[in-house]
């Protein structure tokens, strides 16, 4: 049974937490934060978070197995280019990799960007995130030519990937 996505929303801000955390702990480099970091987070924190992810300029999805996360992803407009949107904290768990559970994520996240009138989707993708990098460019997205520092490591660096959204 494929996995369903439902919103992030503050009546599961619990799973959304618990699926983060599993995110950062299984793939680290692959976040601008830490689970150290976050893992101090309150719950009030966490039900926060869940409004703002999920609000006029910004949704959120998790992947839902069951009852079980087992995917995350997110994205917010650019408030300084209402044209672009973010794609953030992207992550499938290693069980559900290569079913699909992924490439529904940003299929929701392409939805979401079509109603809000935005013209390309923007991520950043650490440099050792190989088979990120390959999955993201099977589902439309291309190196922009950018880099920046990757803020967790000096030996890292991060590279950007754009996807364009057709107005169909």
């Amino acid at each position: 049974m494929p996995a369903e996505l439902v919103p992030i929303a503050p009546t599961n801000a619990m799973q959304f937490k618990a699926v983060r955390l599993a995110a950062l702990q299984d793939s680290p480099t692959a976040f601008g934060s830490t689970y150290a970091k976050e893992a101090q987070l309150s719950e009030a924190d966490w039900l926060d978070r869940s409004k703002k992810w999920n609000g006029d300029k910004a949704i959120g999805y998790l992947a839902m197995d069951s009852r079980s996360p087992c995917g995350i992803v997110a994205a917010f407009i650019d408030e300084h280019a209402p044209g672009k949107a973010h794609v953030v904290s992207m992550w499938v768990g290693p069980m559900h990799r290569r079913s699909g559970v992924g490439r529904s994520l940003i299929d929701a996240v392409v939805m979401w960007a079509c109603a809000k009138s935005v013209s390309a989707l923007h991520l950043m993708v650490t440099s050792c995130n190989d088979g990120a990098i390959e999955f993201y460019k099977r589902n439309g997205f291309a190196m922009t030519g950018k880099t920046e520092p990757y803020p967790n490591s000096p030996s890292l660096f991060e590279y950007e990937m754009s996807r364009p959204i057709s107005k169909t």
